[in-house]
């Protein structure tokens, strides 16, 4: 199935990958309907657009149901990113749920209710944890760290069994640890990479928590967009579970050392400590993917952070309030539920 020149609804469209994924349906003729609460993502993702035509913006929460029903009229495909963040997660996590499990199940059903020809829904590796078997597979047994990547892998499966029912054709897309251009650096929402970069660029310590000897397969977002597009347009992807990664894994150590290189800076190092719930082995298996479309995302991590640092130089001014923003302990800028507090203070 070609997508190109059709109308085509991003949900989380205004974020990082969605943002990118939105430049990519445009240049391919299609036009766009983002429908994003601003939470995660922001208008400012998508100031570079102007204003045309072919770009809707519509600003609802995918826990309404009315609003996804009426966004839905006349589209043909559907992205589904919108998503609440890990971090959240570990304090909110009855908001991720709701937003990430029940928000799903509104957009698959709005989706099939309005005759949508074919869903791609955007999971995540969280939905992994910890890997003991490398390169992780799809099937690779599920053992989510959080309520994160449980809400995702629950996104999964009734992705699936909207297949499987003959509902709505469906496809899911597990990428890895995204980064480049336009990435989060701020707050809660902000990344390891745009912090690396930030903070080497004005000659700070790069501040790792744990041991550092935590990897991830980072995978460059421009290639990951190219791929989403790709998945939605095969036809043998349908009802298909599959991995966008590299099939590389980059120690969090490693990776500040590459960013105090293609900066020129001399950063200290420093070690905080670990993280809660954080996963210390992501390491994907491309092979599926290679199997369906013919090939794997291939941008070096070397050649990925030198045209995000680029971006980083020329688009962020290092003022005092955006140093400020890269303030650490981000599971922490929400209260956590009040039943997580009387369980702490039991434990403790």
């Amino acid at each position: 199935m070609d997508v190109r020149n059709g109308r085509i609804l991003v949900t989380g469209g205004a974020g990082f990958i969605g943002s990118h994924l939105v430049d990519r349906l445009l240049r391919l003729g299609n036009e766009v309907v983002v429908f994003d609460d601003y939470t995660s993502g922001s208008p400012a993702q998508l100031d570079h657009l102007g204003a045309r035509a072919d770009l809707h913006l519509i600003e609802g929460d995918i826990r309404d149901q009315a609003s996804l029903d009426k966004a839905m009229r006349g589209v043909r495909h559907v992205y589904h990113l919108a998503t609440r963040n890990v971090r959240l997660s570990l304090v909110q996590p009855t908001l991720v749920h709701e937003v990430n499990t029940t928000g799903t199940l509104n957009v698959l059903k709005a989706a099939a209710s309005a005759g949508v020809r074919r869903l791609l829904y955007c999971s995540s590796s969280e939905v992994n944890g910890t890997a003991d078997i490398v390169p992780m597979p799809e099937d690779y047994p599920y053992r989510p760290e959080t309520i994160y990547g449980a809400s995702k892998l629950a996104g999964e499966y009734y992705a699936q069994v909207f297949h499987r029912s003959g509902w709505l054709p469906t496809v899911t897309a597990r990428p890895h640890n995204n980064y480049g251009p336009r990435e989060h650096f701020a707050g809660q929402k902000g990344e390891v990479i745009p912090r690396f970069v930030l903070w080497a660029l004005t000659g700070q310590p790069l501040r790792i928590y744990g041991s550092g000897e935590q990897t991830r397969d980072f995978t460059f977002v421009e290639e990951t967009v190219d791929y989403l597009v790709r998945l939605m347009g095969c036809d043998e992807a349908l009802g298909e579970v599959v991995n966008v990664c590299r099939g590389q894994e980059v120690s969090i150590f490693e990776l500040a050392q590459h960013i105090r290189e293609l900066t020129g800076r001399k950063s200290e190092i420093v070690r905080l400590p670990g993280r809660p719930s954080d996963v210390l082995r992501l390491f994907g298996d491309p092979t599926r993917l290679t199997r369906l479309v013919g090939s794997a995302p291939s941008i070096s991590i070397e050649e990925g952070l030198s045209r995000t640092i680029e971006w980083f130089r020329s688009h962020v001014p290092l003022t005092r309030d955006v140093l400020a923003s890269l303030e650490m302990n981000t599971w922490n800028h929400h209260a956590p539920e009040p039943w997580m507090d009387r369980t702490h203070k039991r434990a403790g």
